[in-house]
């Protein structure tokens, strides 16, 4: 459990890059206010930096 982490998609996509709207889909993220459990990968913390403005994280 405490190699996973929590993220919530908070913040509307559109009007964003197609970069930022693939990083999205590609971390799960594809409504509005839904969360998803991913492991926590350099991958993964990678990903959540560059969409950072648009969602919230929790351990």
């Amino acid at each position: 459990m405490e190699n996973e982490v929590r993220v919530k998609l908070v913040k509307s996509y559109i009007g964003s890059p197609k970069k930022i709207r693939a990083t999205l889909i590609g971390l799960g993220l594809t409504r509005m206010h839904k969360t998803v459990v991913r492991k926590n990968t350099p991958e993964i913390q990678g990903m959540l930096s560059k969409v950072q403005h648009l969602i919230c994280v929790e351990k």
